[in-house]
């Protein structure tokens, strides 16, 4: 899974990364969505155990253009885990009220709690990326983002969260493919806005955004995985691997039961 880790400082070109890799499985479709149950059962496990422990917290970060497969991501990948211990934020456009105080208000109050898994679908990171490419504010603003961020990460990771980052990684032919399918399904339509075609025509913009991103703000204490998003089932078992991988790192344990248990009898 290292091969899709964004090294500290790594110079980023988003088309020399590969959004059709599937370099674990050479496409064995079939064999990577068994092996993807097997990770389920076993991130569903160790959810649990993080919660019942109440110790460690853990932020998902999911970012990616329109159509990349955050909500497939959460679907996918957390299927089965206790909903007590889990949840997803998401960060569209900002309220009046967020709007009033600084960019990191409204996303600092959804950071997990011990015991909690919290997943954002987008995130901060949309005032280094929407903010950007539409000039919503001057260069000189979004251009001290980056560091601010990496200081309000460091700080939740100083005070116990882990924090993982996926860019779902996907080409133009692909999210055109993506859109059309909405549009020809009707249970789907519902999806589809025609605001994205404007975005759309902003893609190498928006490439250059990420790029940047990644390379500014992937950190020792929140790295980023650009994640292959072409197959979809190749994505959700990258990242399933990578989860499991993170919450093994941190030896979670159940708790300690209460002792003299033995030769209690319910009746």
């Amino acid at each position: 899974m290292d091969a899709y880790k964004v090294k500290p400082g790594q110079k980023i070109d988003l088309k020399k990364a590969n959004p059709g890799d599937d370099a674990i499985f050479k496409g064995n479709k079939k064999q990577g969505k068994k092996q993807l149950r097997t990770l389920n059962v076993e991130l569903e496990t160790m959810q649990e155990m993080l919660y019942a422990e109440n110790k460690h917290k853990l932020l998902v970060i999911l970012q990616g253009t329109d159509t990349s497969g955050k909500d497939g991501v959460i679907r996918h990948v957390f299927e089965g885990v206790n909903p007590q211990g889990v949840s997803v934020a998401s960060f569209k456009v900002p309220t009046d009220e967020e709007l009033s105080h600084d960019y990191l208000w409204r996303v600092h109050k959804q950071v997990p709690g011990k015991g909690e898994i919290v997943i954002f679908n987008r995130s901060h990171y949309e005032d280094v990326l929407v903010v950007r490419v539409h000039s919503l504010v001057p260069a000189s603003v979004w251009k001290k983002r980056y560091e601010q961020i990496n200081d309000f990460e460091k700080m939740l990771a100083d005070e116990g969260t882990s924090i993982l980052k996926f860019f779902l990684h996907i080409d133009k032919k692909e999210q055109a493919e993506r859109l059309q399918a909405r549009l020809d399904d009707p249970n789907k339509q519902w999806k589809f806005n025609k605001g994205d075609l404007k975005e759309r025509k902003l893609w190498d913009d928006y490439q250059s955004a990420f790029s940047d991103m990644l390379e500014k703000t992937s950190t020792e204490w929140a790295p980023w995985y650009i994640i292959p998003s072409n197959r979809k089932w190749y994505r959700n078992l990258v990242i399933a691997n990578i989860m499991v991988n993170t919450l093994k790192s941190l030896n979670i344990k159940y708790p300690q039961s209460e002792e003299s248990l033995d030769g209690i009898t319910i009746e």
